[in-house]
């Protein structure tokens, strides 16, 4: 058990709990729907435990929606942040490097055009075919 919940888990407690109040259903009445305890449906509001794939499909039927009303609002930034936040101290050693900041130094010297191609260039040797 982990604790405290990530943020993909506390959007879900969120939307989860939205939802039941929009109902006018308590935890208890919720958690008899779905066969657990109301402090199962605490935790899950509060991110503190992660909803499995047929729990979220119990939830979604008891409450009336499909399941990906639970993930509305996530957005790929979102995810991104959680994905950056989770790699932590790598980062910050990968900006205190020299190297690293001779590299931006260099770049923000360059015009507008040429550091877009520079960009397209270092993402094309990465392997990333994404285009900013």
């Amino acid at each position: 058990m982990r604790p405290m919940g990530n943020d993909i888990d506390v959007h879900l407690g969120k939307r989860l709990r939205r939802r039941r109040r929009l109902l006018g259903l308590t935890q208890q009445q919720l958690a008899g729907a779905c066969g657990v305890r109301f402090q199962q449906i605490q935790k899950y509001e509060c991110g503190a435990n992660r909803i499995s794939a047929a729990r979220l499909w119990q939830l979604s039927e008891a409450l009336e929606v499909p399941v990906g009303y639970f993930y509305d609002g996530l957005t790929d930034a979102a995810k991104r942040e959680h994905a950056a936040s989770e790699a932590g101290e790598a980062g910050g050693e990968m900006f205190a490097r020299k190297e690293t900041l001779d590299l931006i130094r260099a770049y923000y010297q360059l015009g507008e055009r040429p550091r877009r191609r520079l960009l397209d260039l270092a993402k094309s040797l990465n392997g990333d075919s994404e285009q900013g």
